[in-house]
């Protein structure tokens, strides 16, 4: 009996540690579920990107118990570059004596895109904490020409990523800065570009434009997701995009400066040899930042002053017009109108005066309201200002508002120019009893008797002698006398002017091998000294003045293809117009990307003087 109780309580024993046994494999097996269930498989890339364009793919796993990642099948459209690189993260946080951890890793390819169209990448796999999850699908629309402005060139190696510690010349990576006009009239709306050309992985650039003196400026919105566009300069491939813009009215006149401006960029090199301790401090990923400063270079804008401003001038400088609208055209008298004037266009509309309304003498007038309804675009300031004008006629009548007269400068016909809006007629009916102020007297209910009752005219008098008259006096005859005399010295002084700005072609046309050997000598001395930047803008200068003066042209309205042209008709041969016009081209580029100074500067001297010379050779 003894035996049989010491069985069952050995029975007993067992299945107590078999409940618990079972007890905590439950919870384990519960507690794995729940963290498996909580993990998560999530895919980063743009949504939109541009053909040549290179992005990034990502797949982050919030757990570092996985395995076995499988991405889903890339669709041709887009050429693998790089991956898939892995990183790492892990972060502690203790609050209140409690601790938190957090883990994840991180799968990134790097893509670029062949063609146009939408394509969607299918969604990947992978193993965590032994149960397989799956990210979302993710679309992308490729848009864009391939050609990009490069001419049918396909990008070269130079455009893939560069390995660690490469060197970034000025050639690789630079900003031009460029103004749609140099010279201006004062309030005339310049187009300030700072586009980027790069050979390498640019992925981050900021530079902030200062406070300018001398001009109202304003930012012009571009698009925040930026669209590289491929561009060859000199036989290279660059990837380009506009970076930024501003419009910029000039207030005041002479030599303004925009100064240069440096811009922080970071580029992105891949790490081939990756050092497991750099990668702990980097991510673990396969490619390393690097930071690079650009520097911008400054500009120079010439601001005319406006020519003698007539009285009635709006300080609108630009292209605009004016219309008006009248809502009644009938009303009783002491009821209000409402008179808009609508002034639309392009150029300062901010900046302008309120056009002048005159209305009847006995109409009682108030302050317009302005509304605004204009936009900011790469073209300058469009829109209009609208203008409300509210009136309350006090007498009934036919009365005449007359037409609206708005004066302006006219930039491309570089003269000032009036435009006016239609008169208007108003028909004022007698008001209703008791609609106007007690204190008005009405003078149309006054009727003249006969013609004897009339108002006293008002205002100063003036009287003279009886048959004193003004005409066949001494006076009269001496200015006569001062009239003839100040027409013959203006006939004299005119026509002296005239002779003189007729030879004017002909002087400057003289003296312009003089001034470009001028320049060119001191363009010699910044060459011997070694300093690049000023030696490019001085020879720049030679070329763009001689060929000005030679042809009596404006520098402001020279372009490659007038000079061609000019030049050709003058009977310069078609080698000497091309390497006239090859050496601006190579200062330009040698202006902004410098390789080796000593060596560019020698080459670009030379070029200059023989283009010159052979010009003048051929003129004589």
């Amino acid at each position: 009996m003894k035996n049989i109780y010491n069985m069952k309580e050995m029975d007993i024993e067992k299945w107590k540690r078999m409940g618990s046994i079972a007890f905590l494999v439950f919870l384990i097996t519960h507690f794995l579920v729940l963290q498996a269930e909580g993990q998560t498989l999530t895919v980063h890339a743009p949504q939109q990107v541009s053909v040549g364009e290179q992005f990034r793919l990502q797949y982050t796993v919030s757990t570092q118990n996985a395995r076995a990642f499988q991405v889903g099948d890339i669709p041709d459209a887009f050429e693998v570059l790089m991956g898939p690189s892995t990183s790492s993260q892990s972060s502690f946080q203790m609050v209140n004596g409690h601790t938190s951890q957090s883990s994840s890793i991180t799968y990134t390819y790097i893509l670029v895109a062949n063609k146009n169209g939408t394509f969607t990448i299918p969604p990947a796999q992978i193993n965590a904490n032994g149960r397989t999850i799956t990210s979302n699908a993710h679309k992308i629309t490729v848009s864009g020409s391939s050609q990009g402005g490069a001419q049918g060139g396909q990008p070269s190696q130079q455009q893939s990523m560069r390995a660690a510690g490469s060197r970034i010349s000025g050639s690789d990576l630079y900003i031009k800065v460029s103004a749609n006009k140099r010279r201006v009239y004062e309030q005339e709306p310049i187009l300030l570009t700072y586009k980027v050309y790069t050979l390498v992985d640019l992925t981050q650039l900021r530079g902030d434009m200062p406070d300018l003196k001398g001009f109202h400026t304003q930012e012009v919105p571009l698009p925040q997701q930026k669209s590289f566009k491929l561009e060859t300069v000199n036989g290279r491939p660059y990837r380009t995009v506009v970076w930024s813009q501003y419009v910029m009215f000039p207030q005041l006149t002479g030599k303004l400066e925009i100064p240069s401006i440096t811009f922080n960029g970071i580029v992105v090199q891949q790490n081939r040899a990756v050092d497991p301790f750099e990668a702990f401090f980097n991510g673990g990923s396969g490619y390393v930042e690097v930071k690079k400063q650009i520097k911008a270079p400054g500009l120079e804008i010439q601001v005319d002053p406006l020519p003698s401003r007539p009285a009635d001038f709006s300080g609108g400088v630009g292209k605009f017009s004016i219309s008006a609208q009248l809502d009644k055209q009938q009303v009783r008298a002491n009821d209000p109108i409402s008179l808009r004037v609508i002034v639309s266009g392009r150029g300062n509309l901010k900046l302008i005066k309120e056009p002048v309304v005159e209305f009847p003498k006995d109409f009682d007038r108030y302050d317009a309201k302005l509304t605004d309804k204009t936009k900011l675009t790469s073209a300058g300031l469009e829109g209009s200002m609208v203008y409300d004008f509210l009136a309350v006629p006090r007498h009934q009548g036919k009365y005449d508002i007359p037409a609206i007269s708005f004066t302006y400068f006219d930039t491309a016909e570089r003269k000032y120019r009036t435009v006016r809006t239609q008169p208007f007629t108003l028909q004022v009916e007698k008001g209703a009893p008791g609609s106007a102020p007690a204190d008005y007297t009405d003078r149309e209910d006054l009727k003249l008797l006969d013609q004897d009752i009339r108002y006293i005219k008002t205002g100063s008098t003036q009287q003279h002698a009886m048959g004193h008259f003004f005409f066949g006096s001494t006076a009269y005859v001496l200015s006569l006398i001062v009239l003839v005399l100040t027409f013959v010295s203006l006939f004299i002084v005119f026509r002296k002017r005239a002779i003189d700005r007729a030879n004017i072609a002909g002087r400057r046309a003289n003296r312009a091998n003089k001034v470009a050997t001028k320049r060119l000598k001191k363009a010699a001395k910044l060459k011997d000294s070694g300093n690049a930047s000023e030696f490019f803008d001085e020879v720049l200068r030679a070329l763009w003045g001689y060929v000005g003066d030679k042809l009596n042209m404006p520098v402001e309205q020279l372009s490659r293809e007038n000079i061609a042209d000019r030049l050709s008709s003058h009977g310069v041969s078609t080698a000497t117009v091309e390497s006239f016009i090859s050496a601006i081209d190579e200062c330009e580029f040698q202006r902004y990307a410098p390789g080796d100074p000593k060596g560019n500067m020698g080459k670009v001297y030379d070029k200059a003087m023989t283009a010159i010379g052979e010009i003048e050779r051929l003129r004589k």
